[in-house]
């Protein structure tokens, strides 16, 4: 039976929901409240920075005690800003700086909000936690497994490719069953306040904030050559830290005499000579990936000891890529794509998955480039 279709709780059983003042957490507390089960809400304030104008959670915190109030739940509130600086911010500026492109939601998911936030709710006395993740929980021969939501579009199991197997027989996922009209229309209906809620388009701490200046406070700028894939010199960039592979805007490269007028996008960073590689047009042979290697790989689904297909994405909302991957004898993955994957970038996150299950994922460590040299860890 699916897990997001809610049974009726044992007896003593109580959920702690995760309400972070928008509508899909809150639909999620309503559609627990409504299966029968003891809820109270919990508030997670993870950044804390005085008079920053891109961070809502002040804002967040008042529609989740809404959302309490009009569901009569209690709400907790509790601050994690020690341990997402220590064990999500930090790796996030490291990563820049050694040039990668992290993807700091994949870790607030899994050191946060089922990390610490899962351990905070059992301290609550919850039985059980809950999120309003668009993605399934099913019970499988071999546990309770990781699936995609029905609402491809909504689809956020990319996201929690990470999480701790433990946690999932623990965890519920009410919506991944809807599509994000219902979810609205059921917040309607029960007169939630925030069902119009835009929803949330960035991490609290990067928000709509522009994004160099914003890292450029916390990593220093050191300038190279931009120089294209045949060796000339272009012009210079800010720092290896402050571009990521396929950008094309801000790389301030005018016209080349001999060159065609398309546009440049960044191939590679070389980072031992703190050189950014361009190249001009989008679909460029140097931004394609035949292959990439992966970090450890984190199993949600019994781990594979031979080459297998899976379909794979490598970063979220991609479409399904057919691969075939090669466990390695250190815990890594080689990931061979069947058609060259564009800006496949180390830092972020490959995922796996067999059908409509998400067997799993890791870091994007190195990827095998066409046309190019091999862009290595960055």
């Amino acid at each position: 039976m699916s897990r997001t279709s809610l049974p009726a709780p044992a007896a003593g059983a109580r959920v702690i929901v995760g309400l972070s003042g928008g509508v899909d957490s809150a639909v999620a507390a309503l559609l627990l409240k409504e299966a029968g089960w003891d809820v109270q809400g919990l508030f997670m304030s993870n950044w804390e920075e005085d008079e920053d104008a891109y961070c809502t959670a002040a804002q967040d915190y008042q529609d989740a005690r809404a959302v309490a109030a009009e569901l009569a739940i209690p709400l907790h509130r509790v601050s994690f800003a020690r341990e997402y600086r220590a064990r999500v911010f930090e790796e996030f500026l490291a990563m820049h700086a050694a040039g990668r492109t992290p993807n700091p939601d994949v870790l607030c998911n899994r050191e946060i909000k089922f990390g610490v936030g899962l351990a905070w709710a059992r301290r609550l006395g919850g039985t059980h936690f809950a999120t309003g993740h668009y993605a399934r929980l099913e019970a499988t021969a071999d546990g309770v497994g990781l699936f995609r939501a029905r609402d491809q579009a909504k689809d956020q199991s990319y996201f929690l490719a990470e999480l701790p197997p433990a946690a999932l027989p623990a965890t519920l996922m009410p919506l991944g069953e809807f599509e994000k009209s219902r979810v609205r229309e059921l917040a309607r209906r029960a007169g939630l306040p925030v069902y119009d809620k835009p929803d949330s388009t960035g991490i609290c701490f990067i928000g709509e904030r522009p994004f160099r200046e914003f890292l450029a406070r916390f990593l220093a700028k050191t300038p190279g050559v931009i120089e294209s894939a045949d060796g000339e010199a272009l012009g210079t960039h800010e720092g290896l830290a402050f571009y990521t592979l396929g950008q094309r805007t801000g790389l301030n490269i005018g016209g080349r005499q001999g060159r065609s007028e398309a546009p440049w996008y960044v191939a590679a960073k070389d980072a031992p000579r703190n050189a950014l590689i361009v190249v001009q047009g989008h679909d460029h042979p140097a931004l394609f990936a035949r292959a990439l290697t992966s970090g450890p790989w984190h199993w949600l689904a019994p781990e594979v000891g031979a080459p297998f297909a899976a379909s794979v994405k490598v970063r979220y909302r991609q479409a399904d890529q057919a691969a075939r991957l090669t466990p390695r004898t250190d815990g890594s993955m080689r990931v061979q794509f069947e058609e060259p994957q564009r800006a496949a970038t180390p830092g972020q996150y490959v995922v796996a998955y067999a059908g409509e299950r998400c067997l799993g994922g890791a870091v994007i460590e190195s990827t095998e480039l066409a046309g190019i040299r091999a862009a290595a860890a960055a």
